[in-house]
């Protein structure tokens, strides 16, 4: 791999099958994917011991999300998926339409999660502008996640994906 790579990763789709924390210590890209990989799985199964894992942590980590705002370190961001995890509402999404940009020692996935969020019998779609940076570093592991940007372009999409996370009725 070249000092620095941009790539379109538009056949892949990040859902979550499995976890591959594992493999997140290869110093590769391959390790970068695999620990995706296992944040959409740890997401998806609502698994906040492997869900923290993925993230660095350290006190200047960043999320930037519809639910938490701007949010920093990894107690904070913790705290807030603890709340979604433990909630009534069920939450399933996947990353695809993805670019890549790398270097050896940081990868950035910017890309689209499609899913939906469900309340009971109701389901609701989710889709969601998604920026996931991570960072190797050898001594804590290899791969992890050191910030996250995402966005819901749809502003009522937005408010009642907000209010059914709060536990307000939509």
């Amino acid at each position: 791999m070249s000092a620095f790579h941009i790539e379109s990763l538009d056949s892949i789709v990040f859902a979550g099958s499995r976890n591959r924390l594992d493999e997140g210590n290869i110093p590769s890209i391959e390790g970068a994917k695999a620990v995706l990989e296992t944040f959409y799985h740890a997401f998806n199964t609502r698994n906040l011991s492997l869900f923290t894992q993925v993230w660095l942590d350290h006190p200047l980590i960043q999320l930037n999300n519809p639910l938490g705002g701007i949010m920093r370190g990894a107690g904070d961001i913790e705290e807030l998926y603890r709340k979604v995890f433990q909630g009534n509402v069920f939450v399933e999404v996947e990353f695809h339409d993805i670019v890549l940009y790398s270097s050896f020692e940081y990868a950035v996935f910017a890309g689209r999660e499609r899913g939906t969020y469900r309340i009971g019998t109701n389901i609701y779609p989710l889709n969601i502008r998604t920026t996931r940076c991570f960072q190797y570093i050898d001594s804590k592991g290899g791969w992890r996640q050191v910030h996250h940007h995402g966005s819901i372009d749809d502003s009522r999409l937005l408010h009642n994906y907000q209010k059914a996370i709060r536990g307000d009725m939509i």
